[in-house]
């Protein structure tokens, strides 16, 4: 059964008339009249009784004119919502997101749903492990996190921009002044570090040995209280200097540590159909302000 076959079948049911059906489809009265016995055959029924002076809806032809009817609108509906899909009037974009990498979305969000109301945006805040979880198994259309110590099977990361770790503090703390500080000077403050799993603090602990050395006040998973404790206090955080984009009252400073760098990254499955909506969402990103700041930053 296809859908020209329906169509044609509903246009000789409204005007119960070949001729007319056929002036109204710009098709000769032959081929209607050979496409609609077509589907009586594949259906194994007669559908109209045809006179020489009438046409009229048999049983069988009572009973198929609204299923065909509904049919036919929902066809329709499905070439409208893949017309709005590729147009960015409507669909959904799921994005995981490491929490480091809040203040780099912001700008974005608010561009795209302002370019595209139509797109509903689901965005998931979880360590970078559960992301890519939810990477894996389709959940996400695409992560923004840096790049992980070690490949992951299956995913494909894309550097947006590259970053280093820094210490964090407050802006009239002794350190704010430095051009860098090194993990010795480090070990003179109580620091404040995010939890263990979250990606700066998984690439702090690759690079320092031994660890009983550092001060370690309060851990937290947190980064927006983390940020508030550092503004208010004398503690000192370890994060991406990303993290602290548009916040006011710190400053990052970079640690003087060999091999100091995190590649912020757009993560996605290999070899995957990739969303018109992701892909205009990538391209804002890429020519975000933040974005920007930070490539021109390592240029």
């Amino acid at each position: 059964m296809e859908l020209r076959q329906l169509r044609y079948f509903v246009k000789v049911a409204e005007t119960l008339n070949f001729s007319e059906a056929a002036r109204r489809l710009c098709i000769t009265q032959s081929t209607l009249s050979q496409q609609v016995r077509q589907l009586e055959d594949e259906l194994g029924t007669q559908l109209l009784v045809r006179t020489s002076h009438s046409v009229a809806l048999t049983e069988a032809g009572e009973e198929l004119l609204p299923c065909a009817l509904r049919t036919l609108h929902e066809a329709g509906q499905c070439v409208e919502r893949i017309h709005d899909l590729n147009s960015l009037l409507g669909g959904t974009l799921n994005i995981g997101v490491t929490y480091s990498f809040s203040p780099i979305l912001t700008e974005t969000l608010m561009t795209f749903m302002k370019l595209h109301p139509g797109v509903k945006l689901n965005i998931f805040y979880k360590p970078m492990a559960e992301l890519m979880d939810l990477l894996r198994r389709r959940e996400v259309d695409f992560l923004l996190a840096f790049r992980p110590s070690r490949p992951v099977d299956g995913v494909e990361s894309h550097i947006l921009f590259q970053n280093c770790l820094s210490a964090i503090v407050g802006t009239d703390h002794p350190l704010a002044s430095r051009d860098n500080v090194t993990l010795a000077e480090l070990e003179k403050y109580d620091l404040a570090l995010p939890s263990p799993g979250l990606q700066a603090r998984n690439a702090f602990d690759q690079i320092v040995t031994p660890y009983n050395r550092f001060r370690i006040r309060i851990e937290l998973n947190e980064v927006n209280i983390l940020l508030k404790l550092i503004r208010q206090s004398r503690l000192v955080s370890v994060l991406a200097e990303a993290t602290i984009h548009n916040e006011t009252g710190i400053k990052a400073v970079p640690l003087a540590i060999p091999d100091n760098e995190m590649a912020g990254c757009v993560h996605t499955l290999r070899d995957t159909y990739r969303k018109r909506s992701m892909q205009e969402f990538i391209r804002l990103l890429g020519e975000s302000v933040a974005v920007r700041e930070r490539q021109n930053a390592w240029i």
